[in-house]
């Protein structure tokens, strides 16, 4: 079966918690703070294989998590990392994060990895809270959470040449006439359902891939037939073999035919419609084909046109010289990713937010790093609630409360913990 998109949720693994612990070693009365340090979290790395295909193992399993990280352990012993879970993908596979739609990462080199889910760090046990002031702090810090996302893992086919045109024009008889590929052929409309890929011999050491792109219909970019399944996987092509029905058979005008499918093009995309195109027109052993020749070639004399038939194999050694030919004058493919764009869209993600805010009388302060700070903090102990005091300040959440209208004795809350406001 060939899946081309597939929608997965990815969470990766939680740092482990620091350890609060002291030595109790015989001889040893007064010793010191020992608790080790928790491992990291697993990652989640995704890996471009050229060996794979379809997306089809992310259909029938939508969710993964890789390991946390071990908690720290007295003695200054560090916790294991968890380990990273590598998911293979086919090379050509885009990366989307599915709730803003931002490509973050195009693996169409072999091998090619992205870490597309972050490990959280481990939390640091109370030897590294240990100063020439504080000698024995009572408190860890808790491991961080691993970064979860929800993303969109699309396929689009690598190949150099796209056949683009209507069904039943001849695509997969000229793309199994001038390559290995073997399509399956039939006189009737969709017989391909998933896109053919090929490699077209030009001599030792010249070659490229050719793949037949089926589901271009008038209505494709709205859906209709195979069109928006199929429509993605001309993006990453450089040159388009447009083929044309040159008999009009069906009662098929082959000039109509053309204009339609670059309007599909452009409604999908404006740089699918930009791309270099040859128009091929087809099935010239038919007698109609004849009639039909000198009005498209008068329709589309700014084209460059190989006549060919995919029959009797005429034309078909000059198809593949000239697409050829082309290909060297054609700059490298188009970039998905928006390297700015997704820079910014890591750094949102990622960012220690705190909110403060007003409920009546009432305040808030929220966000992942306060909920770090609350976790790592013993409030029976002296010494680790001064930290958290020193913290908030350092960090503007005293100011803020206080713009707010904080007062003394108001009451806060802190990631659920009540305090009175002491200002």
């Amino acid at each position: 079966m060939f899946v081309d998109i597939a929608q997965i949720s990815v969470k990766a693994g939680k740092g482990g918690n620091g350890s609060v612990a002291f030595r109790r070693e015989k001889y040893v009365p007064m010793g010191g703070p020992a608790g080790g340090n928790g491992g990291d979290g697993g990652s989640i790395i995704l890996v471009a294989d050229e060996g794979l295909r379809t997306l089809m193992d992310f259909r029938y399993k939508r969710h993964y998590q890789a390991e946390n990280g071990e908690d720290g352990r007295g003695k200054k012993q560090f916790g294991s990392d968890g380990k990273d879970l590598v998911l293979r993908v086919p090379t050509g596979t885009l990366v989307k994060d599915e709730e803003t739609g931002i490509v973050m990462a195009d693996l169409k080199d072999h091998n090619q990895r992205y870490v597309v889910a972050k490990g959280g760090y481990g939390g640091k046990g109370n030897a590294k809270f240990a100063t020439s002031i504080r000698r024995t702090p009572r408190f860890a810090e808790p491991g961080v959470k691993g970064e979860s996302r929800d993303i969109i893992l699309e396929l689009k086919l690598i190949a150099d040449v796209g056949l683009i045109g209507f069904p039943n024009v001849g695509k997969s008889t000229i793309l199994a006439s001038i390559t290995s590929a073997k399509p399956k052929i039939a006189n009737y409309h969709f017989t391909t359902l998933k896109p053919n890929l090929g490699v077209v011999s030009i001599g030792e050491g010249h070659s490229y891939a050719m793949a037949d792109i089926p589901g271009l219909i008038e209505g494709a970019s709205e859906g209709a037939g195979l069109g928006l399944e199929f429509l993605r996987h001309v993006e990453r092509t450089k040159l388009l073999l447009h083929v044309i029905d040159a008999s009009g058979q069906e009662d098929r005008d082959p000039v109509d035919d053309f204009y339609k499918i670059n309007e599909e093009l452009k409604e999908y995309s404006q740089k699918l419609s930009e791309k270099k195109q040859i128009i091929v027109l087809n099935k010239l052993d038919l007698p109609q084909a004849q009639e039909n020749l000198e009005r498209i070639r008068k329709e589309f004399s700014d084209y460059e046109i190989i006549e060919v038939s995919a029959a009797t194999g005429e034309g078909l050694d000059a198809l593949k010289k000239k697409a050829y030919e082309r290909l060297l004058q054609i700059e490298e493919e188009i970039e998905f990713v928006d390297e700015t764009q997704v820079e910014n869209f890591l750094d949102r993600k990622e960012r220690d937010t705190i909110v403060v805010s007003k409920e009546d009388d009432y305040y808030l302060a929220e966000g992942d790093f306060l909920e770090r700070l609350v976790g790592s903090t013993n409030f029976d102990d002296f010494e680790s609630f001064s930290n958290f005091q020193k913290v908030l300040v350092d960090k503007g959440v005293i100011k803020r409360l206080r713009d707010l209208g904080a007062t003394e004795g108001d009451l806060i809350n802190v990631c659920g913990i009540e305090f009175d406001f002491v200002d």
